[in-house]
Order: structure tokens, then C-alpha cells, then sequence
């Protein structure tokens, strides 16, 4: 075919699309622009609301309690990539945090040492997951339900269910709560480590083979295999990768809450699915931009300080969330159907 017959054809073509058609097909192209949208959008109207929500004080304030659900939306990203899901998010990332807390807990282990073993520590937890879903084959869900008890309980006995403050810590795990003002805005070294992460792992996904071979296992793990990309290794290697991940927010966590508690992220879960979905990542697995996770991670903490500063009751907030949750997984199914 010539190229005036190719140029006629796709101009056919584009004119047979309708503009729904078109949005359509770029949002599939691009999914995170619907979540920047909504981000956008509730901006606006929260600042109407109330005009203290657009200043420099609080809008410092939404960035450091959205930086831990960032961190943690990271790896599980990783994982709704290839189709899975990890409900022991929060789990890990609480062990992690005792460890580090309890073993350089006045002075009884150096800092740097504590975190490492922490972070080593949830390394291994993400590993056992990667196990027993790529050796056993057992669904994601399972695993991590109860993989979720496991670690729960065993972040429970380790501690004796006791918080450790920040005063009985050494300086190095306290480090990233700690910070600097740009004009009214105050941002944490948490804040900066968690964009260096997003950084590192978005050029990882979109500029490496290895995050080329994550897009494959998600969207046709059969096809993946025939031709060539290793699945079950790529597999274990995300939940390793998504344990190392949740144990660094460990200790962003510490910084953050100033303290080692048990019952530090209750929602972590619920809150890091829901950035994920959010920020336009398919549950189904193979499309989606860890850009749009961090929009996400945004907008849920967006609406929680958002509604909370306009004076709605936390029932409401949990509604808000849940249907933007709805929402999100209805444009995914709409958009999967794209041609």
C-alpha cells in the first residue's frame, strides 16, 4: 500500500472514532490522566470549601501523611502489575518498624545496623510471599491474607504490643522526620527519599527489560512465558523488590510518627490499594504508571485532609473513598475494552 493510501486509510479511520472513542483510547495510552483530573478538581473544590486547605502550612502537612501510603503504594504496584495483590502491606512494613525500633532501642544496637536487619528482615517477608505464590501456586489473595496474621501477630509478640518513642531511639532512625521549609512549605527528608524511590522504580518499569518483562507476566502470563520472559522468576523477584520497599517506608514511618508502634498504619492496606486504583493501574494486571500512583496516593490523602478541614465527619470520608475506589475499577473496565 502506498503512503497516500496509508495516510487516506488512517484518516478514515480517525474519522469513524467517535470523541468518546478518542478519549477512550487515550486514557488507555495514558491512565493517569483521569486521577490527575479528579486531583485537579478536588483542588478546587476544597479550597472553596475552605480557603485554608491552598496554603503553604497545609498543603506541607498533606505532602508528609501522604508520603508514607506513597511509599508504600510503590510496591504495591509492583504487584497489581502482574496481576496480584498484597493485603500484608501494612503487616510488613509494622514488623519492619518494631525490629528496627526495638533492637536500637536505648542504645542497644546502632541505627544503621537496626535498619538494615529491619529492611532485611521485610525483604525475606516479601520473599516468603513471592514463595508460596510462584512455588506452591497459591492466588496472591490468600497468600497475603494470611500472610497479613502472620507477620501481624509476629510484630505483636516481638514487641510485647508496646510503643517505643522517639526519645529512646537513635538519631539515624528519627533522621527522616526531620526537615527544611521552602517559603510557608515543610517538607521532610522522608518526603524526598520517598520521591527518589519513585524516581528509581519508575525509570526501572518503563526503561528497563526487567520492567518490560513485569508489564508481560500481568497482561498475558501464558504469552510471556512462551516467549522467553522467565514469569515465575520475575514474579518472585516483584514481591521481593515490594518487601525491600516496605521495609525503607518503615523507616520513613518512624520519622514520621515520631514513635514504634503496633498500631502505627491500621488502614495501609486499604489505603495503598486504593492509591493504586486510583492512579489508574489495571487489577487485572499489565497497564498502568507508577506516575499515577503517586497522583493517586495524593488524592486519597487529598480527601482525607480535605473533608476533615471542612468539617465532615470520618463516615463520610470513608464514603468519598470508596466510591472513588468504585469509580476508578469502572473507568479501568471501560477503558480495557478499547480496540
Amino acid at each position: 500500500m502506498s503512503t497516500a493510501s496509508s495516510d487516506a486509510a488512517a484518516q478514515f479511520s480517525g474519522r469513524q472514532q467517535s470523541a468518546l472513542q478518542r478519549v477512550q483510547n487515550a486514557l488507555h495510552l495514558y491512565p493517569w490522566i483521569s486521577p490527575l483530573v479528579i486531583l485537579i478538581l478536588s483542588f478546587i473544590a476544597f479550597t472553596i470549601l475552605n480557603p485554608r486547605f491552598a496554603t503553604a502550612g497545609s498543603m506541607g502537612l498533606l505532602i508528609q501523611q501522604m508520603a508514607i501510603v506513597a511509599a508504600l503504594a510503590i510496591g504495591q504496584t509492583l504487584v497489581i502489575l502482574t496481576a496480584g495483590i498484597d493485603l500484608s502491606v501494612g503487616a510488613i512494613t509494622v514488623l519492619a518498624m518494631m525490629v528496627m525500633a526495638t533492637l536500637a532501642k536505648d542504645g542497644g544496637m546502632p541505627g544503621l545496623l537496626a535498619l538494615i536487619i529491619g529492611v532485611g528482615l521485610a525483604t525475606l517477608a516479601g520473599l516468603l510471599n513471592g514463595i508460596l505464590v510462584t512455588r506452591m501456586k497459591l492466588p496472591p489473595f490468600i497468600v497475603t491474607l494470611g500472610t497479613l496474621s502472620i507477620f501481624t501477630a509476629i510484630a505483636l509478640l516481638y514487641s510485647g504490643g508496646s510503643s517505643i518513642q522517639a526519645s529512646h531511639l537513635p538519631a539515624f532512625l528519627n533522621w527522616l522526620g526531620k526537615g527544611f521549609s521552602i517559603g510557608g512549605l515543610r517538607l521532610t527528608y522522608g518526603v524526598l527519599l520517598v520521591i527518589l524511590l519513585y524516581a528509581v522504580v519508575g525509570f526501572v518499569l518503563s526503561q528497563t527489560a526487567w520492567g518490560r518483562h513485569v508489564y508481560a507476566v500481568g497482561d498475558e502470563p501464558e504469552a510471556a512465558r512462551l516467549s522467553g520472559v522467565p514469569s515465575r522468576r520475575v514474579l518472585l523477584q516483584v514481591y521481593t523488590v515490594a518487601g525491600f520497599i516496605y521495609g525503607i517506608a518503615a523507616w520513613a514511618l518512624i520519622g514520621r510518627s515520631g514513635a514504634a508502634t503496633p498500631n502505627a498504619i491500621p488502614t495501609a492496606n486499604l489505603d495503598s490499594i486504593t492509591a493504586v486504583v486510583i492512579g489508574g493501574t489495571s487489577l487485572f494486571g499489565g497497564r498502568g504508571r507508577l506516575i499515577g500512583t503517586l497522583i493517586g496516593a495524593i488524592i486519597v490523602q487529598t480527601f482525607a485532609f480535605g473533608l476533615s478541614l471542612a468539617g465532615v465527619n470520618q463516615q463520610w470520608r470513608l464514603l468519598a473513598i470508596g466510591l472513588l475506589v468504585i469509580i476508578a475499577v469502572s473507568i479501568d473496565q471501560w477503558i480495557r475494552k478499547v480496540k
